[in-house]
Parts: structure tokens; sequence; C-alpha cells
């Protein structure tokens, strides 16, 4: 099957993927397997691995399913986990709440859409969005309190900077896996550069729909101005002393410095061991290992290195189910591409 039935198919395929995951509730990893299975039989790729008479091969539907899962987990597995390993750090040490004073600073509280909005793009980065929203909720509603702006114009602020940074800068697994798809993966600082990049104009529309629709809709919450203005600094003393801007910055900031030098070094035509040295720690995988291991200086400096191992284990069960479904999603990608 190929022009116009192909991409009715395709279209149709990706309706029935929504429905089975948003109306029937089926999981995801199941709902885009299936999907990707009946896709791939309807669009003629064969059963069995066959050689046409010039002596090409053809893979199979099994195959396909097989390399599209193996491929998607060799290429972005080990950096999502560092990834997320990275974000839980974050949390647990309170360096998540020190980047988003920084960002406050930055912007300065007469802008708290702009504020909050900048705090959920900059946290969601090394930090799912999910966990990027319960850290920055407390801020936000100390927000609300100080500067009496609307609740629902904050929080619809806050969701699109988080949103918008986990959809189009790595490390967060959409933007990481449609680039192996594309295969680009490898350079990741290109990626996060672009990501970056395209997700200023969805920032600006956020912002101001924000700012619309707090006028035309009130929260319950508008009102409840007693516990609010105690809340984030309730939550900043949990934490003690928080983490200096450096070493909160550390763990997201080097990985993207080593990426940008040995994309220089690439660039450059570098030889040598210095060379293979510099190109080596810019791997993503090595570089965000290297902003794990400043996590982990990070955590020692808070008192709460005896924790490191349950916080891995903890962010190796959440990162699980994300990874399948992210590799699902790579063997959607392969079946499409596969025809």
């Amino acid at each position: 099957m190929t022009g116009l039935p192909l991409i009715f198919v395709f279209i149709l395929a990706i309706i029935l993927m929504i429905m089975a995951i948003s109306k029937f509730k089926i999981h995801p990893f199941i709902a885009i397997m299936t999907i990707s299975l009946l896709l791939g039989l309807v669009a003629g790729i064969p059963l069995a691995d066959k050689t046409l008479g010039d002596g090409t091969k053809v893979s199979g539907l099994a195959s396909v399913i097989g390399a599209g899962f193996s491929g998607t987990f060799s290429s972005i597995g080990i950096v999502i986990i560092l990834g997320a390993l990275i974000g839980t750090v974050l949390e647990k040490t309170g360096a998540a709440l020190k980047l988003a004073d920084m960002v406050i600073k930055l912007v300065g509280k007469n802008n708290p859409v702009l504020a909050i909005e900048m705090m959920g793009w900059v946290v969601s980065i090394p930090v799912f969005c999910d966990s990027g929203f319960v850290i920055l909720n407390p801020i936000r509603k100390a927000l609300v309190n100080r500067t009496a702006a609307s609740s629902v114009a904050m929080t619809v602020g806050l969701s699109s900077g988080l949103y918008i940074s986990h959809v189009f800068i790595p490390p967060t697994p959409g933007p990481i896996a449609a680039a192996s798809t594309l295969g680009i993966g490898e350079n990741l600082l290109l990626v996060m550069g672009m990501g970056a990049l395209c997700s200023v104009f969805p920032l600006i529309a956020g912002y101001f729909y924000a700012r619309y629709i707090g006028k035309k809709v009130r929260s319950e919450d508008e009102a409840d101005m007693g516990e609010i203005g105690k809340t984030y600094e309730e939550l900043v003393a949990e934490f003690g002393k928080l983490p200096s801007g450096v070493n909160a910055l550390a763990p997201i900031l080097v990985p993207i410095l080593l990426m940008a030098l040995s994309s220089a070094a690439a660039m450059a035509g570098m030889t040598g061991l210095g060379g293979d040295i510099i190109k080596f720690l810019g791997t993503p995988i090595i570089a965000l290992a290297v902003g794990t291991l400043f996590s982990a200086i990070q955590l020692k400096g808070a008192g709460k290195m005896s924790d490191f191992y349950e916080i891995t284990n903890e962010t190796l069960k959440t990162v699980g189910p994300i990874l399948f479904v992210t590799a699902a999603g790579g063997v959607l990608g392969k079946v499409i591409s596969s025809h």
C-alpha cells in the first residue's frame, strides 16, 4: 500500500490509538504495540523475512517490531534513566526550588504569569513535567497570594512552561525518541538547541492564553489566601539550606557544556587523544553520567548521600513504564519508516 491510501490508514491508526488510550483506558504500551502490528499488516509489510530476486533483504513484521523496540532502548534508554536520576536528585535536594528562585529574580515578581511559566520551562528540562508541577505548585500558590494574580492564569502558565520544555527539549523521552527516529539521536546538543528555539513561539502563545483564560475563569482557590502565604517558606524550610545557584545548575549545565565542546571538536576536526577524550565526554550517555556525578556531589552536600540508593531505585521504578512506552513508540516509528 502506498500513496493516499497509506496516509489515510496511518491517520486512522493514530485516531484508533488515541481512542484506545483515552476512551477505553487501554495502557499506552499495549495500545501502541497493537496499532503498530495492525498498521504493519495493513500497510503490507511481509509476515516473515524475505530475500528478493535481486538479493535485497526485506525484513518481516516481527523483525521490524523487534528492531524498533531494541533500537529505541539502545539509543535513548540510558540517557532517559540518567536524565531522570538527575531530576530526582534536584527534587530531593531542593535544587529545583533554587532554580525557580533564580528565574523569579530574573523575570521579577511584577510578571507572575511569565515568571511561573519560565520556572516551569526551566525545571521541566531535567525533571518530568508531572513532578515539576508538584515541585512548583506551592510556589504558584505563594505567588498568587503575594501578587493577587489569577490562580487559573498561573496554573495554565505553569502547565504551559512544563509541557513545552517536556515536549521539545531533551533529556525528556519524547524529543529524544523523535531525534532517534530521524537519525540524529547522537547529536543531542543540536536537538536541545533546536528544541529550545522551537519552544519560543509556544511559550508566547501559552503566556497570552494564560492571561486570557485567567480573566474568563475563576478557581476555588482564588479566595483561599490564609495559609498559602506560608506554603513556599515552609517548603524551603523542609530542605533546610538550599544549594547554591552554581550547585543547582551544575548537573544540568555541565552535560550541556561537554556536549557543546564535543560538537565544537568535531567541527574543528580535532584528532588525537585530546580530541578523542573531548568527544567521549561529549557523548550524551557520558555527558549525562558526569551530570549524575555532580548531582551525587549535590546530594552529599545536602547530607542525603545515604538516600542515593533509594533515590536510584525510585527513579528506575518511575522511568520503567516511560521507557517501555517510548520503546513502543519506536516500534510505531519503525513500522511507518519501513514502508
